[in-house]
């Protein structure tokens, strides 16, 4: 599907992002980030726009959000793709599966199965523009994004109404997680696990990246870029895992400027709403993350509400969902899944001192 940045020939699904809102957002937020993009903005809003998806009008029959074999039909009808892993008989608990930039429900292919073993369910699904579902490429907007997780929370719920229900989002995933539970209308769940959350956002980067990327999603919108051969970077040490992603159909290998964009401005969000957490969470940090940098991530675990918990893996990378040592983590998850204030059997240290989180709690 062929979509113009400039807002032309485009689906009923996808629209160009009015410039009077998030395109005249500057993201940074110092007087010089201002001050240039005010002398800009008229410029470059005037040329292109970074574009995203639009809710659909669901069917006058619509019997509202559910899960079917392989597809989440979410509020507006949207048909989103789905991974099910499902526990024998009742589940105790019922997991909302995120997955994280690029990436797709594909993400709990490991502790899906795992997790059913021991009577959760997970329902994972392809975010909007990912996977398997509409738009391939294009951003779909933290204001859809957050809409999906509360359907797909609701749900859950109507189907399992005596289970306990937890989203765990991996990165960008947990970046949405994390905006939706501080919002005004939560999703209606019982945990927040958030692996390896995306929160560096516009004012954790250097201001010449941010000035940089801005400038680009509003010139170049639709452009498609790549990763870097000989870019050493490690997101997991599964080396097997990672050479089958490369040969997935499904993953995502080039990305719009447009999506780096708005993959930014969420992760910004979510670090921002990180003390407005409407549920307990369990906040975990691999110590190998080549992704999201230390610093970035202690900073917003410092902003966490005083019932928050931290977990720091010495052993694990980036997608600690699916590294070698990823049981590690699946086990801490299914026992703050049975109770949100039990011992993690890995022993695993806070990422951020308790009396520290305490103080800045207060």
């Amino acid at each position: 599907m062929s979509i113009s940045p400039a807002g032309a020939d485009l689906p009923e699904t996808v629209t160009t992002m009015d410039p009077g809102l998030r395109c005249a957002k500057p993201g940074p937020s110092s007087l010089q980030r201002r001050r240039f993009l005010t002398a800009s903005a008229g410029l470059l809003v005037s040329a292109c726009a970074p574009t995203i998806q639009n809710a659909l009008k669901p069917p006058g029959d619509f019997a509202g959000a559910h899960f079917e074999n392989d597809v989440f039909v979410s509020f507006d009808g949207a048909r989103l793709g789905l991974n099910t892993y499902a526990a024998q008989g009742e589940p105790w608990a019922v997991v909302i599966g995120l997955h994280g930039m690029n990436d797709y429900a594909r993400t709990f292919e490991g502790a899906g199965p795992y997790w059913a073993g021991h009577g959760v369910t997970t329902y994972a699904y392809d975010a909007r523009g990912f996977g398997r579902s509409p738009n391939r490429g294009v951003w779909p907007g933290e204001a859809l994004m957050v809409e999906d997780l509360r359907a797909a929370a609701a749900a859950a719920r109507k189907a399992h109404p005596n289970a306990i229900i937890a989203v765990v989002g991996e990165s960008m995933g947990a970046a949405q997680g994390m905006v939706a539970f501080a919002g005004a209308d939560p999703p209606k769940a019982d945990r927040l696990i958030l692996c390896s959350p995306a929160v560096w956002g516009w004012s954790a980067q250097p201001m010449a990246y941010s000035l940089a990327l801005w400038t680009a999603a509003h010139t170049l919108p639709a452009k498609k870029v790549t990763p870097p051969r000989g870019l050493k970077i490690t997101p997991s040490d599964n080396i097997e895992m990672l050479r089958a992603l490369g040969r997935d159909r499904l993953m995502l290998f080039d990305t719009r400027l447009d999506a780096i964009y708005g993959l930014v401005g969420l992760m910004d969000d979510a670090a921002a709403s990180a003390a407005n957490l409407r549920a307990p969470t369990l906040y975990m940090y691999g110590a190998h993350d080549q992704i999201i940098p230390k610093k970035a991530a202690v900073a917003a675990a410092e902003r966490l509400p005083r019932a928050a918990r931290t977990a720091l893996y010495p052993n694990n990378y980036h997608m600690m969902l699916r590294d070698l040592g990823a049981q590690v983590v699946w086990d801490d998850i299914l026992a703050f899944l049975r109770d949100a204030d039990s011992a993690l059997p890995s022993g695993a240290q806070p990422l951020v001192p308790v009396t520290k989180t305490l103080t800045s709690a207060r």
